[in-house]
């Protein structure tokens, strides 16, 4: 059965689904300027506005008017898409549905930058596109010199003026395949040494006794305190640190082979 949200007073769950011919065919009369089939293909489309207004569960912004500004971005999409584009009207509409909603998000944010910050902000532009033209790095060292203020106060202005990003926020999209901005971010973590590492570790572990093994998931794993492990495995907090401390050493030898 299909969830029913109601938003704006639209009940999603009488929202009609189009097979892909079907919108291709709205699609196409709509640009002849048939505006019963251009309103049946915006309201089929409405959970392309959904969709990108969960991803802002935080925000303050009222979900309604959220909701009437993804909606201008996808009149917005409907207007200006072209089918020889060789991309799927959906590819296309979540940008600018996106733009939309981020836009009054951006309006309605409470944090207010000061009109002193925002001068030297406007100043640190300016001079580095000024440092730029000379072909020079517009390190924040070299603005802060130019400007002569302290560096920390070039860093501090910009990021005042810029827009926080979603790592969920799409860098690329083709054929309902999207690539967001945590699938560009690396994790140094992850790196072929660190997953060695965590190789041995597994096998290290394996070696110790059912008890030990308890104990370190309980103590490393889970967070808890040595008396609190003491109470789940039936032994006093001492024999748990002796078990704890001699577990460690194996590890340690095993690890450095």
């Amino acid at each position: 059965m299909q969830e029913k949200v109601t938003i704006c007073g639209m009940d999603t769950a009488t929202l009609p689904k189009l097979n892909s011919a079907e919108q291709s065919s709205l699609l196409a009369q709509a640009k002849k300027g048939d505006k019963t089939a251009k309103e049946k293909f915006i309201t089929a489309n409405v959970r392309l506005v959904l969709s990108i207004i969960k991803r802002f569960p935080s925000v303050k912004v009222s979900k309604d008017d959220m909701f009437q500004a993804g909606t201008i971005g996808l009149i917005k999409a409907v207007d200006n898409f072209d089918q020889s584009f060789g991309v799927t009207f959906s590819t296309y509409a979540v940008p600018l549905i996106l733009g939309e909603i981020k836009k009054i998000i951006r309006t309605n944010n409470s944090l207010r930058i000061s009109r002193s910050i925002r001068d030297t902000a406007y100043q640190v532009l300016k001079t580095r596109a000024e440092i730029e033209r000379r072909d020079m790095l517009a390190t924040p060292e070299n603005i802060a010199r130019e400007l002569n203020i302290a560096e920390r106060e070039v860093v501090y202005a910009l990021d005042a003026i810029s827009d926080p990003v979603s790592l969920y926020d799409p860098v690329y999209s083709k054929e309902g395949e999207e690539l967001y901005l945590m699938d560009q971010i690396s994790d140094k973590k992850e790196c072929d040494e660190r997953w060695t590492e965590n190789v041995a570790l597994r096998k290290a572990i394996e070696k110790l006794g059912e008890r030990e093994q308890k104990i370190l998931y309980m103590r490393y794993f889970e967070g808890r305190t040595q008396t609190e492990i003491s109470g789940a495995v039936g032994l006093s907090q001492a024999q748990v640190s002796r078990l704890e401390k001699n577990a460690l050493k194996v590890l340690k030898v095993k690890m450095s082979y």
